[in-house]
């Protein structure tokens, strides 16, 4: 039989609350489960809420091969004020009325922010500068620039346009959206470049992080909900079956590789999962010219 340790590893998908970091969440999980061996792939700001995917003890090896390029969001931009953040916890720099702003030329501003584009993280992003995080020289007042980067945005859709806040502020347009893009890119510069094109300034107010690559929110838990059932939400191994594609072997195959012997190569290109007859994920397979060798052993021959 397996033990704890084994059990236990696997992915959690949390459902991050506002107000706390992903190093709170790692902190969190590792007194839920009782283990340091716990890590976590694609970082949310602590204002930001979501899925954020968590990997314990064995699995904390697949967040580097996780292929997490595709994320999802909802969030609220609101136009008419620029913030030293690009986001809501920042001071404000400039106001300016954007009552004025019509709804043609807001959606003429959002599609030249869709598809490949060239977006400047803000400067409270963790892209190091000199070898220190961007948002650590912002605290010292340092002055620099961040270089622009290609970036994708295959959805960036307004759901909905509110003029005038709940507090009935006047000069203020609240755009609720939808955003599809890849690894990378930054929803509060997509904001800030928002209310740049309209000349009234933006920022963003609220951001809820839906999908990172595969993992859903359907896959995601509180951590209050963690702590009381104590379970991970994906074992290694239906992890690596959604998280990679697939390849079948045989019994004699998987025996091998588990072994730590190789496979003959059959053109797959980049990671790839090994399954036996039996539905069981053996390892993940790369291949380099005529061996296609472990990454990752998923199922130790012991185990098998």
């Amino acid at each position: 039989m397996a033990d704890a340790t084994i059990e236990k590893a696997g992915l959690l998908i949390v459902d991050k609350e506002a107000g706390i970091t992903s190093h709170d969440v790692v902190s969190r999980c590792r007194k839920i489960f009782n283990t340091r061996r716990v890590g976590h792939a694609g970082t949310l700001d602590p204002m930001a809420t979501g899925v954020l995917v968590v990997g314990i003890e064995r699995a904390t090896k697949l967040l580097g091969l996780l292929s997490l390029t595709t994320k999802s969001y909802t969030a609220t931009i609101r136009l008419g004020a620029s913030t030293t953040t690009d986001d809501r916890e920042g001071e404000i720099l400039t106001t300016v009325d954007a009552s004025g702003v019509a709804d043609d030329e807001i959606a003429s501003a959002v599609a030249d922010l869709t598809g490949d584009i060239q977006q400047v993280p803000a400067k409270v992003s963790a892209i190091k500068v000199d070898g220190r995080r961007a948002h650590a020289l912002v605290r010292t007042g340092a002055d620099f620039d961040l270089a622009a980067r290609p970036v994708t945005v295959s959805r960036f859709d307004v759901r909905a346009t509110r003029r005038g806040d709940e507090n009935d502020t006047a000069g203020v347009v609240d755009l609720d959206v939808a955003v599809d893009c890849s690894s990378g890119t930054y929803i509060r510069s997509m904001a800030r470049d928002l209310g740049s094109a309209l000349g009234v300034g933006g920022h963003l107010t609220a951001l809820r992080r839906t999908a990172v690559g595969p993992f859903t929110l359907e896959h995601a838990r509180t951590l209050d909900e963690v702590r009381e059932d104590g379970r991970v939400s994906l074992d290694i191994d239906e992890a690596v079956k959604i998280s990679f594609p697939r390849r079948d072997i045989s019994d004699d195959e998987a025996e091998s590789i588990s072994q730590g012997r190789w496979l003959e190569p059959i053109g797959m290109k980049g990671v790839y999962v090994v399954v036996d007859p039996h539905e069981q994920a053996i390892a993940l397979i790369q291949e380099k010219g005529k061996r296609a060798s472990s990454v990752m052993v998923v199922r130790p021959a012991t185990l098998r």
